[in-house]
């Protein structure tokens, strides 16, 4: 086993040697799914804990928002940084490098004195987290052999789907068990035991023919775009869209733009533009945006109104998306295996608007309803939304993207879906009617309309699938120096058997 600082290339370089089934293909799926689960229970766990938060701290819903989106903002900023670095030093040993980022940021959190150092903390660790999620998915793709890809990738999103939809009942329970503080500090033990594990049984690989240069002034004007952009819509509306908030938003479209000229004109861009062309990269990645700020919206409102509205504990309302995780669990592996059989578009389009379904029902949900009646059906038909959508969606980008580019591939969608999460909990809060500076937490008022337009853009992402996903068709990049805007060496084809 190569050592993990080691820039030298594994055995296999081409990545195509572990089958499914096999001792070594379990344990790379099993230390991508842990290291990966990590990053999204964070990205959820918290929810559960909001309310705590503010009581102990003091936060108004504004400083809530920032809790969640602040580690939103540097993941969905700096995740492709992070998937060229590890095409370029290997994709283990970025993996490592993050993992250990991720525990001492973890560490501050729960050592948070005040919710301006607890947001601090937060924009850290979704930084590390830029570093770990992207070489996760991409040390499967780069170690399978091509026929078993799509199992494993299947595998792969349904455990970290699993993840994501525990995070709010971990939460809960530590919350209730310890405090608040308690879900920071458990992933520094995770972090640790996944590190040795990644060590121990996954083989580095990285990209030969990667450009050594990393595009910094890509991924720093794409934060400072989202910083304005976030700061705008969070700060703007109990403000009264006062002369900063407004100056935030006209300087975060600017910084957009300047990230897409800069891209454009840079020899080594972050995230090569010439992809988009794309029909299946481009569709896949807008239903992806739609999903997914569906789920992030709708997991923020329910799991705090279950709490500050229905008067859950944090255990209860974190459990309540146990039906979720059981049915992702049980079924999104085989999701994975039925999707590489018939192609995306029919489990993407039939999948989002199962989803939008299942949002729709939670609007149901009122004080006075049981669980039964009021957040089962809902959790139950989400989840098996989820099921049919999260392995073919993931299937279908990595399809569209050379297998030397899986980190780059993987990247660009997982920052796709964290922008998708990242705005819809900074806008839905003023969208619904919900104020959010000032006073105690509390979002009765604009519940359910949140929930409506949640649900109304997750079938908006069933029909972009409709549309744009289709028989894939190979990607014409230029070769690096023939025009400005692309560094990739040759040109990018899709997988046609696991595309079809």
């Amino acid at each position: 086993m190569p050592d993990p600082v080691n820039l030298e290339p594994a055995a296999a370089p081409d990545g195509a040697g572990l089958r499914m089934g096999t001792a070594a293909g379990r344990w790379v799926i099993a230390t991508s799914v842990l290291g990966s689960g990590i990053a999204f229970i964070d990205a959820t766990v918290v929810n559960a804990a909001l309310p705590s938060i503010s009581a102990d701290l003091g936060a108004d819903l504004a400083d809530l928002q920032w809790v969640v989106t602040g580690y939103l903002l540097t993941l969905s900023a700096l995740i492709v940084i992070g998937g060229s670095l590890g095409d370029l030093r290997g994709r283990r040993r970025m993996f490592v490098y993050g993992l250990g980022a991720f525990a001492v940021t973890s560490m501050v959190c729960g050592l948070a004195p005040g919710v301006l150092t607890l947001i601090l903390a937060r924009l850290a660790q979704g930084s590390a987290a830029a570093l770990l999620l992207p070489a996760s998915l991409a040390m499967i793709s780069s170690t399978f052999v091509r026929e078993d890809r799509g199992a494993a990738i299947g595998a792969w999103s349904g455990l970290g789907g699993i993840a994501g939809a525990i995070g709010p009942f971990l939460g809960g329970w530590l919350i209730a068990a310890v405090s608040w503080r308690a879900v920071f500090f458990i992933n520094v033990p995770l972090c640790a035991v996944t590190m040795v594990l990644a060590v121990r049984h996954v083989p580095d690989t990285r990209d030969l023919e990667a450009d050594p240069r990393v595009d910094l002034a890509g991924g720093l004007t794409l934060a400072a775009a989202l910083a304005g952009l976030v700061y705008a819509l969070i700060e703007g509306p109990p403000t009264g869209w006062g002369l900063v908030s407004v100056v935030a938003g006209v300087g975060g479209v600017a910084c957009f733009v300047a990230f897409v000229v800069v891209e454009r004109r840079s020899p080594h861009p972050m995230v090569p533009l010439p992809l988009f062309r794309s029909r299946q990269f481009s569709g896949a990645n807008a239903t992806t945006l739609f999903v997914y700020a569906a789920i992030g919206a709708t997991t923020f409102f329910l799991v705090v109104y279950l709490q500050t509205g229905l008067g859950y504990t944090p255990l209860q309302a974190g459990a309540s998306l146990l039906p979720i995780t059981i049915l992702m669990l049980f079924f999104s592996a085989r999701s994975g295996a039925i999707a590489q059989r018939i192609g995306p578009r029919i489990p993407m389009t039939i999948g989002p608007f199962v989803v939008a379904g299942g949002v729709a029902l939670l609007t149901r949900v009122h004080p006075g309803v049981t669980y039964v009646d009021g957040v089962l059906p809902g959790a139950l038909v989400l989840g098996l939304g989820l099921v049919i959508t999260v392995a073919p969606l993931t299937a279908a980008v990595l399809a569209a993207v050379d297998d030397h580019h899986a980190g780059i591939g993987s990247a660009i969608n997982n920052a796709v879906a964290r922008i998708g999460s990242l705005l819809a909990v900074a806008v839905l809060p003023a969208a619904a009617g919900i104020a959010t500076a000032g006073g105690a937490l509390d979002i009765d008022a604009g519940y359910t309309r949140a929930m409506v337009i949640a649900s109304a853009l997750a079938a908006v992402g069933g029909v972009i699938a409709f549309l744009t996903v289709r028989r894939s068709t190979p990607v014409e990049v230029p070769t690096r120096g023939t025009v400005n805007d692309s560094c990739l060496p040759a040109c990018m084809k899709l997988e046609p058997d696991v595309a079809r």
